[in-house]
């Protein structure tokens, strides 16, 4: 019996289930049965092209989805149902995600057995690609262990699909009559009223297509009255249980508030709309419930009155005020952008300064990364050049005392780029800063490459997020230099940045100081995170998701340091793009078993305290592998990064170490030994002959004699033969 039915039902919508099925045939499927309820000949003929053990049921033109899921549910034979719609799509290993999770599920003792498993997604439509839903943040709260509805309530929030869900298959086939509705929304919604308990699996495994309304049957204005039917229908499911109620109905109340607002409907229609609405809002409303503040609450108590000429009037105030705040901001907006360009055009009439030099790292984050590493050199080798620090406002009381520094926007701020002889950065500069001839701009980077960058994102919208290409292009033929650690960065910045600047193969500045640093070091670095010599420090530093809206937590962090025992140390340091979003750390920091370095820079220094790296896809592996120390990959979701992201090279084919894909195989991987066994060792070896290629600990002194000091090629220090380096001690070493 296979553990997941995968039940393609609809007709061939725009073509949509050829791509469908070849991405299900593309990626073996361990676990799980395709079935394709087909409508119509031409989904028959499609879903009959493909893989042979791909079950067909045909059905005529006009079945409609509930009859389609129905035909599909009786020929599965798997202990779960997953029901994708043939205009829709799976992302790569969405199928074996599930299976694995559902299997997971099922092994756990319990009376009251997991019903619906729920899942991310992404939308795609017609103009954009595999936007994030926004439902991670809820599927985090929830973690891994089953939960009833009641414990739960805010899963209702989620996006109300059949396809971010699976349902056990007899709990489907006692509630399929239930369940089975034309309205998938409301089916969605059911489900998870009926289930036992719902579990969550915070990976997206489902991407929704939304096709342009422009090419679908129009919709009668009478239609938007089923909105009100749906949630009719589902309230009476929540008597007795406060919180899903009150959930539900808030979900009510803003749905036909946004109806009623966005929709032109005829106005009888929009009458009758808001006052079955009306009667909705009264009739539902939860005991003691409170409406929200401000404006949102003005319109639930104008809703539950029914007084429609009256929220017709508060609207038409509503647009006007809006467009009048709008045409202030535009006003003041105008002024200040001619005041700034007056002004900077006039700081590009005077003479550059061949004595000052710019700095920025990150998104005028602060004084880090390569541009940090080059300017302490620069203090060194040539302190007549001095060094301004771009540094936005809210980081500005971080800086080290005594850096000169300019805030963005201001007049110092555009005068002093007008005027600097030299601008780093390890990101782009704005697109108003001018290149003048006489300056030189020298980019960075802020690590080697194995996601695409550049003009390579074209392929992958969902990465790029509608970055103008045209003016990227721009930005790039400012640069005059451009740093590389490795050939392969050297060769992916060339196609990715396509420019006539000048590639550095010198190494990564940030980089020294994993040669440079002594044993006194790394145990200054261990002793200032509290980690007790004897201990195994593991820095755990995943990447961003770019089909993800915010940070999700992609490992149990307390269930792992359990598993490993209180002689080991998690340091975990979630992506820059997410500020303080590992905040949820806070409770467990105590235990001394796992510390939040979010917020700890440099990042360097954790990486000389730390015995061993965890990371997924970002760019710290590179980096790290300079140290010769253990490196653990955790690709549980490579498919869908590769996927949406895209990469270079196949990560699972050429790792540093050991890889796990789940966080049973992480644990066993420290518990067994095997992070550090000859096969890790071998691994890492080929790693860093390819990626440590031109890092040594004088790449900053390269750059800085070759850019600043404009020495030849020939009178740079050379780089070091990999088998001549000698890495930072291991903390073992230095406390030997």
């Amino acid at each position: 019996m296979p553990q997941l039915s995968v039940i393609v039902y609809g007709p061939n919508a725009q073509g949509h289930l050829t791509d469908l099925l070849d991405s299900l045939e593309a990626h073996p499927l361990t676990g799980a049965e395709v079935i394709v309820a087909a409508v119509g000949d031409w989904a028959q003929e499609t879903a009959e092209r493909h893989a042979p053990e791909t079950i067909v049921v045909p059905l005529p033109d006009g079945t409609g989805d509930p009859a389609a899921r129905a035909a599909g549910a009786a020929r599965a034979s798997g202990r779960w149902l997953h029901f994708v719609h043939a205009k829709d799509g799976l992302p790569a290993g969405a199928p074996r995600l599930i299976a694995e999770r559902t299997a997971e599920l099922d092994g756990t003792t319990c009376a009251d057995p997991v019903d619906v498993l729920l899942f991310d997604h992404v939308t795609t439509t017609w103009q954009t690609a595999a936007r994030p839903s926004g439902d991670g943040r809820h599927l985090a709260a929830v973690g891994r262990a089953g939960r009833t509805l009641d414990e739960a309530a805010d899963l209702l929030r989620l996006t109300p699909l059949l396809g971010n869900r699976a349902l056990r298959t007899a709990f489907w086939r006692a509630h399929e009559e239930r369940l089975n509705t034309e309205d998938e929304q409301r089916a969605a919604h059911a489900a998870l009223l009926y289930a036992g308990r719902v579990a969550c699996l915070n990976q997206t495994a489902y991407e929704h297509r939304v096709l342009r309304p422009e090419s679908l049957p129009p919709r009668a204005p009478e239609d938007r009255l089923r909105l009100i039917d749906r949630y009719e229908s589902l309230l009476p499911l929540t008597k007795d249980r406060r919180a899903p109620r009150t959930v539900l109905y808030d979900l009510m109340v803003r749905d036909l508030i946004r109806t009623f607002a966005r929709e032109n409907l005829p106005d009888p229609v929009a009458r009758e709309f808001f006052r079955r609405a009306s009667v909705a809002a009264v009739r539902w409303r939860p005991e003691g419930h409170r409406r929200p503040a401000g404006l949102e609450g003005v319109r639930h108590a104008l809703l539950e009155e029914g007084a429609y000429t009256r929220y017709r009037a508060f609207q038409a105030a509503n647009r006007t005020r809006r467009a009048a705040r709008k045409a202030v901001r535009t006003r003041k907006r105008q002024l200040s952008t001619k005041i700034r360009d007056h002004q900077y055009q006039r700081a590009l009439s005077r003479p550059v300064d061949p004595h000052l030099a710019v700095f920025a790292a990150y998104w005028e984050r602060g004084v880090a990364c390569n541009p940090a590493a080059i300017a302490a050199k620069l203090a060194e080798l040539a302190p007549h050049i001095r060094p301004v620090w771009v540094v936005n406002k809210q980081n500005e009381a971080l800086l080290p005392p005594g850096t000169d520094h300019v805030v963005p926007g201001t007049r110092r701020y555009w005068e002093t780029l007008a005027t600097a002889k030299y601008l780093t950065n390890n990101v782009n500069f704005p697109n108003a800063v001018v290149k003048r001839p006489d300056a030189i701009h020298l980019q960075t980077h802020h690590g080697t490459p194995l996601k695409r960058m550049g003009l390579d994102q074209m392929d992958h919208p969902a990465a790029a997020k509608g970055l103008d290409f045209a003016a990227l292009l721009t930005r790039i033929d400012k640069w005059d230099y451009s740093v590389s650690a490795n050939s392969h960065s050297t060769r992916m910045w060339e196609r990715a940045y396509p420019s006539r600047y000048t590639s550095l193969d010198y190494g990564y500045p940030r980089n020294d100081v994993f040669y440079t640093a002594t044993a006194a070091d790394v145990r200054a670095a261990r002793d200032r995170l509290g980690i007790a010599p004897g201990r195994t420090a593991v820095l755990y530093a995943p990447t961003h998701r770019d089909y993800e809206a915010g940070y999700t937590p992609r490992l149990d962090l307390a269930a792992l340091a359990d598993r490993l025992g209180d002689n080991t140390v998690l340091l975990v340091r979630a992506h820059y793009f997410y500020g303080g979003a590992a905040s949820p750390l806070t409770g467990l920091r105590r235990s001394g078993r796992i510390i939040d370095v979010s917020a700890y820079d440099p990042v360097e220094e954790l990486c000389l305290a730390a015995d061993a790296l965890v990371t997924d896809y970002s760019s710290i592996m590179f980096d790290y592998a300079n140290l010769n120390r253990p490196i653990v990959i955790y690709a549980d979701d490579w498919e869908t990064y590769r996927t949406t992201r895209g990469v270079y090279f196949d990560l699972m084919a050429e790792h540093p170490g050991q890889v796990a894909r789940t966080q049973e195989e992480l644990a066993e991987i420290f518990l067994s030994g095997a992070w550090r066994d000859e096969s890790a060792a071998k691994a890492r070896a080929t790693f860093r002959r390819r990626f440590c290629e031109y890092d040594d600990g004088r790449a900053a002194e390269r750059v800085v004699r070759r850019v600043f000091l404009n020495e030849p090629e020939d009178a740079l220090p050379p780089v070091l033969p990999l088998e001549d380096r000698t890495p930072a001690p291991t903390p073992e070493e230095a406390t030997a």
